[in-house]
C-alpha cells in the first residue's frame, strides 16, 4: 500500500514525521535508486526499496517492534539523540532497546518525565499535540504577588515575542525565599516556564516536570527508567483537546514531592 515517505521514515523509527520532512528535503531519501526530495511522494514498502542516507529500511517498516520507556531525565542530560559538542545524552540512560528518541524537550537543567521511543508516528502524535497537558514542579526566586502570577495564568508576550497561551497554576507552599508552584502546559515553546516567570521578575531556581497526559511514577528514581503501560500509550494516543481551566485562585498548600539537593 502506498504511504508518504515521511509517515514510512516515521514507522521505521528513524525520526518523526517533521524530521523526516527535513531528511527528504536535505536528499538523503531514495526510492528504487532514484532520490527524493518532494515533500508528499508516496511509496509501497512491500514493493519498492527505500533509503535514508543510503540504508535500505523495508525490514525496519515491517518487522520493528515498538518501544515507549519512561525516564525520570537528570539534570545535565541533553534531549536529543546526538550531539556534535559531545554532551551526555537522555539516550544514554536507556539500553537493551536499540536506536530511540526523546519525545518532546526537557531543558538540559530540567528533571523529570521524558519519553522515549522508536515510533514517530507516537512522537508526531505527542509532542506536537495541545489535548495532552505537561505538569511541572517550579521553584523561583523571590515570592512573586498574585498580580504577577494571574498574568501568567492569563497568558503573556514574552521577550522573544512569543504569545503565551493560559496556563493552569497552583500554589504550592512557599518557602521564605522563594515561591513554590505547580504549573500545567498545554504548549511547549522553547524554555517557556522559564521565560514566563522571567517575565514577571521571578528567575526559576528549580524546574521539574511530573506528569505528561495522565502519566505520573512519583517512584520513579532520578535517572531510572520504565517501559509505559499499553493501557498509558493508548491515553496518549486518544486524548483529545480541551482548553484549560481558567483560576485566578491559589491552590492549597501541598508541599513538593522531594526537596532533596539537585532536585525541584
Amino acid at each position: 500500500m502506498n504511504e508518504r515517505l515521511q509517515k514510512l521514515i516515521a514507522q521505521a523509527g528513524l525520526a518523526s514525521r517533521r524530521a523526516a520532512e527535513q531528511i527528504i528535503l536535505a536528499g538523503e531519501v531514495s526510492v528504487n535508486g532514484e532520490i527524493v526530495t518532494e515533500l508528499g511522494t508516496k511509496a509501497d514498502p512491500e514493493k519498492d526499496h527505500i533509503k535514508v542516507r543510503g540504508k535500505l529500511i523495508n525490514a525496519k517498516i515491517s518487522g520493528r517492534q515498538n518501544y515507549y520507556v519512561l525516564l525520570n531525565k537528570p539534570k545535565g542530560y541533553l534531549s536529543s539523540a546526538a550531539d556534535p559538542e559531545g554532551r551526555k545524552l537522555v539516550t544514554d540512560l536507556v539500553k537493551g532497546k536499540g536506536k530511540l528518541h526523546p519525545v518532546g524537550r526537557l531543558d538540559y537543567n530540567t528533571e523529570g518525565l521524558i519519553i522515549l521511543t522508536n515510533d514517530g508516528n507516537f512522537t508526531n502524535h505527542v509532542a506536537s499535540s495541545k489535548a495532552i497537558p505537561k505538569v511541572y514542579e517550579v521553584k523561583v526566586k523571590g515570592l512573586p504577588n498574585s498580580n504577577a502570577i494571574n498574568k501568567l495564568r492569563r497568558g503573556l508576550v514574552l521577550e522573544d515575542g512569543y504569545k503565551t497561551a493560559p496556563a493552569e497554576i497552583k500554589d504550592l507552599k512557599p518557602t521564605d525565599k522563594n515561591g513554590w508552584y505547580e504549573v500545567t502546559l498545554y504548549e511547549g515553546h522553547n524554555q517557556q516556564i522559564r521565560k514566563m516567570f522571567d517575565a514577571v521578575g521571578n528567575s526559576v531556581v528549580k524546574l521539574r516536570r511530573t506528569k505528561i497526559g495522565t502519566v505520573a511514577d512519583p517512584y520513579l528514581k532520578t535517572g531510572q527508567t520504565r517501559d509505559l503501560t499499553a493501557e498509558e500509550v493508548a491515553s496518549l494516543t486518544s486524548m483529545t483537546p480541551r482548553k484549560p481551566a481558567k483560576s485566578n485562585a491559589s491552590g492549597g498548600d501541598a508541599r513538593p514531592t522531594d526537596r532533596r539537593p539537585g532536585r525541584p
